[in-house]
């Protein structure tokens, strides 16, 4: 096995391609829905499981596997992930159903939470001093570039072969991945640390962090607090009548854990016992504190943009899903320039100022998306805005992953990067719960309002304008839109009022996209303001901390 000089680089590559395959399986079925939707014969219900699932289990893990990797090596950890990720892809790839579809999810969610923190640390251990500054660069550009990727590959192999292939291509990437891995990534360990496993610790924070993320998801659409909807999922069931929702019941169960989880491990932490899995005496450092409560923060607005502008160019524009993901490419493209720049830009004018310019880059950037929206845009027309969000997320997810590790001992990486991926994870939950909010209510409100007024001269009796209207308005805002053609399709609606229909949700689906951008912004300004307590300038004791010398492999 090479290590040192070169070898370090292909490494970091081998890395890069291991969190580029989890990323992209983050974004990839965006533009894949319908297809699914139409094959394996499920409804919107089913398939948002297939997306949240993913992300529940992979917040739920990111912890527990971080500690791990520091107990008993993050390279090995890391191939583990890889194999159990490509393996799951392959039961992904052949799914005869919605659920197996589900269940070959939370697999790769468990691959994913051992692959995503183990790189972090792993990368933390190779590099140092201004070397450091350039592998988070190149690290975090992948993270920002290869998200917006996924909808490009996944359109492609939508439009041009199967969205089956979207997984099936993981095994592959993953294969070399490992070979590569094992030719040039060391492994490293905790080696102070005690071996022993904090089991309780990992079964409490995985209650704690799946149980909000799901409440995060979920809470529109089951109640926040009494149900409003039955809830099944395979042995599962909570009836609607039912005293409090299941997504209460879940904030509850998870609020208890977390609380109970903090408690215990400060008190073995004053013990001086160093089995724990999470040690807060990490967030003394004011890097590690302030730089993953900003990742938190500026990951509430990142994910909308994805989330949101595939539906709208697909479902209101008629775009085929290759076509939304070429302009997706746009923000790679961005991020792929910047992000290799930022360790350098940081080294000559301090990494708060780089990370402060990327935050303002996307705030632009998103705010220009929502100044064009309009039923008839081009998709052309987000191809600049688009690119320079790009570049603002290279600039700063490649410097805040650096600065929040850059004071934590090296230790302890695994365990500060697990924490920190489990803020990103909560971050994208609660911005995408947010936003989808945000997108569906004023879709619906939008719909049924512009209905009530342009139906009016229709010649339909009055009765069936409203509940035209009502049931239109439903149907999309439930579908987020993506129902229209089955809408226009129906033969109970007559002919005269398709195009009224047709106009009205596409009016008021780029008013509520609008409304969702803004409030992106909004999230990334409030990310910009929490990074102005990240620490500007490079202490001389962390670039020591930073230049000391790597264990030998073990």
């Amino acid at each position: 096995m090479r290590t040192g000089g070169r070898a370090r680089w292909y490494g970091l590559a081998m890395l890069s391609l291991g969190v580029a395959m989890i990323v992209v399986d983050l974004s990839i079925i965006s533009v894949s829905i319908p297809t699914i939707i139409k094959d394996l014969g499920i409804d919107y219900t089913t398939v948002e499981w297939v997306n949240s699932i993913y992300a529940l289990v992979f917040a739920a893990l990111l912890v527990t596997f971080g500690r791990l990797g520091d107990l008993v090596g993050r390279r090995r950890v890391y191939i583990s992930g890889l194999v159990v990720f490509a393996g799951a892809s392959v039961l992904a790839a052949f799914a005869p159903s919605g659920g197996a579809l589900i269940a070959a999810r939370i697999l790769q969610g468990v691959g994913g939470a051992a692959i995503s923190p183990t790189t972090l640390s792993i990368v933390s251990a190779e590099f140092q001093g201004r070397d450091r500054g350039v592998a988070f660069g190149i690290y975090g550009s992948v993270i920002g570039g290869v998200a917006a990727l996924g909808p490009a590959v996944g359109g492609w192999l939508t439009t041009n072969a199967t969205w089956r292939w979207a997984f099936g291509i993981n095994p592959i990437v993953a294969a070399i991945a490992i070979l590569g891995t094992l030719h040039w990534v060391r492994e490293s360990r905790d080696d102070h640390a005690e071996r022993r496993f904090d089991v309780l610790g990992a079964v409490l924070t995985a209650v704690a962090f799946g149980g909000i993320v799901f409440g995060l998801i979920e809470g529109s659409k089951y109640g926040w607090w009494t149900p409003a909807a039955a809830f099944d999922l395979g042995p599962i069931h909570w009836p609607p009548d039912a005293p409090l929702s299941i997504v209460a019941v879940g904030f509850i169960v998870a609020v208890s854990s977390l609380l109970l989880f903090t408690v215990r491990e400060l008190l073995r932490e004053r013990r001086g016992d160093t089995s724990g899995l999470f040690r807060f005496g990490m967030l003394r450092h004011r890097g590690y504190a302030f730089g993953s409560l900003t990742v938190m923060v500026l990951s509430m607005g990142e994910y909308g943009l994805l989330f949101f502008l595939p539906l709208f160019l697909q479902g209101m524009r008629g775009y085929s899903a290759f076509e939304t993901g070429l302009f997706l490419v746009a923000v790679s493209v961005g991020s792929f320039i910047a992000g290799p720049s930022a360790g350098a830009l940081a080294l000559k004018v301090g990494a708060k100022v780089v990370v402060a310019s990327g935050m303002v880059l996307e705030a632009v950037g998103m705010l220009w998306i929502s100044q064009i929206l309009s039923p008839d845009v081009s998709g052309w027309a987000f191809v600049m805005p688009l690119a320079i969000y790009g570049a603002g997320t290279g600039l700063a997810v490649a410097q805040l992953t650096n600065v929040a590790l850059s004071d934590v001992p090296l230790s302890e990486s695994g365990a500060a990067a697990g924490g920190t991926g489990v803020l990103r994870q909560i971050g994208t939950a609660m911005g995408l719960a947010i936003l989808g909010t945000v997108l569906a209510v004023g879709l619906g409100t939008g719909t049924h309002d512009r209905l009530a007024t342009d139906l009016a001269a229709s010649g339909l009796p009055t009765a069936a304008q409203q509940q035209l209207a009502t049931s239109v308005a439903d149907t999309v805002q439930a579908s987020y839109g993506q129902a229209l053609p089955q809408i226009l399709a129906d033969p109970r609606v007559p002919t005269t009022v398709r195009p009224v229909i047709e106009s009205a949700v596409s009016s008021a689906f780029a008013g509520a996209a609008q409304t969702a951008a803004f409030a992106a912004a909004t999230f990334m300004l409030l990310g910009l303001a929490f990074s102005l307590f990240v620490p500007g300038r490079r202490r001389s004791a962390d670039v020591a901390a930073n230049a000391a010398p790597v264990p030998a492999e073990h």
